[in-house]
């Protein structure tokens, strides 16, 4: 039985140091945006890792995931493989053989304010953009990634994971630039 972490934050500017998950023998990290659980290589990774008796910690249940429906997929996904999964921040531990009306209660309450609390982000954003754009001073993001370097090491084999990865962007940024020249 191994016991293996999950570590998450949105950009790469962020740091995962907050998430302490002690008694881990192994941690699957990333630094992308919880938006689409089919878009993350490393809780794909660990999807496919976990076996019959691991346990899975995860510092909050936003940090897994912040759609409902990825959140209810993930923990079904790890249940059926006879793996359990534990949450640090909620206080709780969901397994193939436990059924707790209560803990399922909570997980759906706590999955639905994720999911609100990113769109309401999403909101807040659109509107300020928008306000900037208004007065002109909205210029969007800089173009500070290097195109070139991006290109280079597609050129050289490299996948846009390991692209991503060298560069410290997000695999989109990487998609991105190299949808820019086709």
């Amino acid at each position: 039985m191994a016991v293996v972490g999950y570590k998450r934050v949105s950009s790469v500017d962020q740091n995962l140091e907050r998430q302490d998950l002690q008694g881990v023998e192994k941690v699957f990290e990333e630094k992308l945006s919880g938006k689409n659980a089919s878009d993350r290589p490393a809780l794909q990774e660990m999807l496919q890792w976990v076996r019959d008796g691991d346990k899975v910690v995860v510092w909050s249940i936003d940090r897994l995931a912040r759609d409902l429906r990825d959140l209810q997929d993930i923990i079904s996904t790890l249940n059926s493989k006879g793996v359990s999964i534990s949450f640090v921040s909620e206080n709780l531990t969901f397994g193939a053989n436990q059924d707790d009306p209560f803990a399922q209660l909570q997980l759906h309450l706590m999955g639905a304010f994720a999911q609100f609390e990113r769109s309401i982000i999403k909101k807040r954003q659109a509107e300020g953009i928008a306000k900037a754009k208004a007065k002109g001073v909205y210029k969007g993001r800089s173009k500070s990634i290097d195109r070139d370097k991006v290109k280079a090491l597609r050129a050289d084999g490299l996948s846009t994971y390991k692209i991503a990865e060298e560069m410290g962007v997000s695999r989109m940024s990487v998609h991105r630039i190299l949808n820019e020249a086709a």
